[in-house]
């Protein structure tokens, strides 16, 4: 096998960052050599995460202070908190330019500055690093990735919806006026902080919606989809959270254009990823479920006629930790270093 590449996980000690870690150690070209945890700096990663005992894993340090160059990493993996995520990769980028860098935080996905400080509060920190960021949803902007020093993984969320639509707009088929977009989420989402909304017994038993007509993903969907169609497009975006760990399912609503019918739609999405390893096309008039796909870096879409004569009903599944953020980092990672971008990520999904 040839040499390994050096990677660290910048905030191990989230459920994005502990995933990252489960997958590399089974990836056959990936050596993790650096682990850093705010929280739990000091401790090893099984005192954190039990699961991981029986591996030789680095203990978990923090973040500040770090010599980047001495650190000599080939892929850092960012899953730091939002805000946090600039101010430390300019620093590493600075101090280790050739490193690698794939960040899973929100921080670099918007190409307008402007539009980050409108929809996070602040602004940017890192306006130049913004520029030369590359938008991570592989099956789309592989070329890109490829080139990338600075990969923004896409939202789980939005990642969900792009994938059944972005062909569907790209090949001018749906009605760019009339998309709907009803997600769901499981716990993990939220991230591992400790936060009274998220206890068990207050959303046991219970499914609502949240971010109703302002959720932040809304930018990132809205940039992407007006730059497939080359004009505005605004969606209508809904997320819920359900009391399950992990997975998303997202109903979309649309029209055909030009009377476009359920079945060619369905006939432009089975031809667009006949060949992705990633993205598997039901027969028309199956619908994906979440268990279906978790634990694994798939994205199932299936869609269905509906009774409105011209619409059509599009489902989306995915792994929130793993094609919706971990599991795309790591095939980011791949197509950066030039490797085959299935390799350390074949896992069928876990059923039931």
């Amino acid at each position: 096998m040839a040499t390994k590449a050096k990677i660290g996980v910048l905030g191990a000690s989230g459920y994005t960052g502990s995933e990252l870690v489960r997958m590399l150690l089974r990836h056959p070209r990936a050596e993790i050599v650096l682990l850093t945890a705010e929280r739990s700096a000091g401790k090893a990663m099984r005192d954190v995460f039990p699961q991981f005992s029986p591996f030789a894993l680095p203990q978990l340090v923090a973040i500040e202070g770090l010599d980047w160059a001495k650190a000599g990493l080939d892929v850092a993996f960012c899953a730091l908190p939002h805000a946090t995520t600039q101010k430390v990769l300019k620093e590493l980028l600075a101090q280790a330019p050739v490193t690698k860098v794939v960040d899973l935080s929100a921080d670099f996905r918007l190409h307008d500055t402007g539009a980050y400080a409108k929809w996070y509060g602040h602004e940017h920190h890192a306006p130049e690093l913004q520029k030369e960021a590359v938008y991570g949803l592989c099956e789309i902007h592989r070329r890109e990735i490829r080139r990338a020093r600075l990969v923004a993984n896409p939202g789980c969320y939005t990642s969900c919806a792009q994938l059944p639509l972005l062909p569907l707009i790209k090949a001018k088929a749906i009605d760019l006026d009339e998309i709907v977009v009803d997600a769901k989420s499981g716990m993990t989402g939220a991230g591992r902080a400790a936060k009274e909304a998220m206890l068990f017994s207050e959303v046991s038993e219970g499914f609502h919606a949240y971010g109703v007509g302002h959720h932040r993903h809304m930018a990132e969907l809205d940039q992407e989809f007006s730059l497939a169609a080359g004009r505005e497009v605004i969606v209508t975006f809904t997320p819920h959270l359900v009391p399950m760990n992990r997975g998303i399912l997202s109903t979309i609503y649309v029209r055909g254009k030009r009377g476009r019918t359920a079945e060619e739609l369905h006939a432009i999405l089975l031809k667009f990823y006949a060949k992705e390893p990633f993205v598997h096309v039901l027969p028309f008039g199956e619908t994906p479920q979440t268990r279906h796909v978790r634990g694994s870096n798939m994205t199932f879409i299936g869609v269905a006629k509906d009774r409105v004569a011209g619409r059509a009903i599009v489902v989306s599944a995915l792994d929130n930790l793993v094609k919706g953020a971990s599991g795309q980092a790591i095939q980011n990672m791949n197509l950066m270093l030039g490797w085959p971008e299935t390799m350390g990520l074949e896992q069928v999904a876990l059923f039931p």
